[in-house]
């Protein structure tokens, strides 16, 4: 069976948000980037602006520009909710309230479907998903991923998680993700830990760093996985 339009929630972020939550430098940004399960983020788009090379993936993708947009309509008010109802699990720093981030996410967002048509006319926004990417080894000098790995650790299997981190490994030499917390839940997911371990034993080397970033509370770790 086919991806559904309605079972992704799109919700994108921006470059300065990028930036903070993978701790990324001025020579980071300078390298040949791959953001994995990167939805409606405006990331490829500023980085693009600003002369930098960035590759999107996203099975959102397959949709057209409308049909993202009717899914960002549907889901938006939804999350605000949400977020409104449990905003003690939050950090009330980078945003001064529910509404505001909702409204820089939704900013976003517009950049992204402002762009979207033209990124796929140059393949900077690709509808392929983890653990399976059509690259060549060592295609990329950094890979990041957003949102997806181990936010959603009961809806993707331990087997899932590596598999996919280990797909990055083979196309760029380091990888970095974040968060490492349950959606919505302010809790560290299960998989942390032995995915560390299996990362290790496989040879690679593993770390967990702070950034500068926490909007969920207590998600401010990023793992960051690099090649020997």
């Amino acid at each position: 069976m086919g991806l559904r339009l309605d079972q992704i929630v799109p919700w994108g972020r921006s470059r300065s948000e990028y930036i903070q939550m993978f701790d990324l430098t001025e020579a980071d940004l300078q390298r040949k980037i791959l953001d994995c399960g990167s939805g409606p983020a405006s990331f490829n788009f500023e980085m693009t602006q600003l002369g930098h090379s960035v590759i999107s993936c996203d099975p959102i993708y397959q949709f057209s520009t409308e049909q993202i947009q009717q899914r960002i309509d549907e889901t938006y008010d939804v999350l605000l909710t949400k977020v409104e109802a449990t905003r003690e699990n939050f950090v009330w720093t980078n945003f001064r309230s529910p509404e505001d981030m909702a409204q820089s996410r939704m900013a976003s967002m517009k950049k992204f479907l402002a762009d979207f048509d033209s990124g796929l006319q140059q393949k900077r926004y690709r509808t392929d998903e983890l653990p399976n990417l059509p690259f060549d080894d060592q295609q990329f000098d950094l890979a990041l991923c957003s949102h997806l790995l181990f936010l959603y650790s009961d809806q993707l299997s331990l087997e899932f998680h590596l598999a996919s981190i280990f797909e990055m490994c083979r196309v760029a030499p380091e990888v970095r993700i974040f968060p490492l917390l349950l959606n919505m839940t302010g809790e560290t997911s299960p998989f942390v830990e032995p995915v560390m371990q299996t990362l290790k034993e496989q040879g690679y080397q593993v770390n967990l760093r702070q950034v500068p970033y926490e909007f969920q509370r207590g998600g401010n770790q990023m793992l960051e996985v690099k090649t020997l």
